[in-house]
């Protein structure tokens, strides 16, 4: 490990020790890189997973994520994942791909957020599917709650229903999800998730290993990620403008989050009360 890179893992530990443990990974298939903090680690299974992790699978690929509530995940190949949460809400922020949730009724309230439609359920097993302007879930069992981005209306799902959107449009339901989609879903998907935390039960944790620091190229999509969600990742990246590309990257794409002018520019502010700032706490269905 270089010496830079080995600065940047001790940076990062007190942050990593406090940080909740939601659960683990019981299932790994395939390259499977997690963003922590500010770093990108090689995922182990059976390795814990934090509020704040970023997963994304290769393809082919797949990961098995399992909570401490019972919930357990099921993350596709080709696709991104942010797991956040608080309270007894947890966020499942798919920017891309394929994501299956299986929700226990006592765990608390999962929300499977996409850049077009979001499910919340607490109970049952839901399929999501993101894709460049347009969107899908499929209810599988159970009852959810699916809304639209960046809008209050909600809409009662019941099992077996099927909610497809695309970007300018409204909402469509179906009684049953389409052939195109069934095809094209992984075929873990298909049956139930079978629990495997007891494979690991007195076994050692295994510690992922850091590969690198976050490269402006792989924080860019999670920065432009909806006004609801930025401050969690103002927060977050803004110990990496401490690198001189990595701040001239953030300088030449200012007009689409200019809340990181206040950051880049402080002086600027110093008289003035007001600034470009994102929202702290996303509405329901945001993206």
């Amino acid at each position: 490990m270089n010496r830079a890179l080995l600065f940047a893992v001790l940076a990062i530990l007190p942050s990593a020790v406090r940080a909740e443990e939601l659960g683990t990974f019981t299932l790994m298939e395939g390259s499977v890189r997690v963003l922590r903090g500010t770093m990108v680690l090689h995922g182990a299974e059976g390795m814990r997973f934090q509020n704040g992790d970023i997963v994304e699978t290769s393809s082919p690929g797949f990961v098995q994520a399992e909570f401490s509530g019972g919930t357990i995940a099921a993350i596709g190949p080709s696709t991104r994942v942010w797991i956040h949460g608080s309270g007894s809400q947890r966020d499942l922020v798919l920017m891309s791909g394929w994501l299956k949730g299986e929700t226990t009724a006592g765990g608390g309230t999962y929300r499977f957020v996409g850049p077009l439609l979001t499910a919340s359920a607490k109970g049952g097993a839901v399929i999501v599917h993101a894709a460049p302007g347009e969107a899908a879930i499929y209810l599988e069992t159970g009852a959810a709650t699916i809304s639209e981005a960046e809008s209050a209306k909600t809409i009662a799902a019941k099992t077996g229903q099927f909610f497809t959107r695309h970007a300018g449009k409204s909402v469509a339901v179906g009684s049953r999800p389409e052939d195109a989609f069934v095809d094209a879903m992984p075929r873990p998907f298909r049956d139930t998730l079978p629990p495997r935390i007891s494979h690991f039960a007195g076994k050692k944790t295994p510690e992922p290993k850091p590969d690198h620091e976050i490269s402006y190229a792989e924080a860019e999509p999670w920065l432009k990620l909806g006004r609801g969600w930025r401050r969690s990742f103002e927060e977050r990246f803004q110990p990496r403008l401490k690198d001189a590309e990595f701040r001239r990257s953030v300088e030449q794409h200012i007009a689409e989050y200019p809340e990181w002018d206040r950051i880049l520019h402080p002086e600027k502010y110093e008289n003035s009360p007001t600034a470009p700032s994102a929202t702290s706490t996303p509405p329901p269905g945001s993206y």
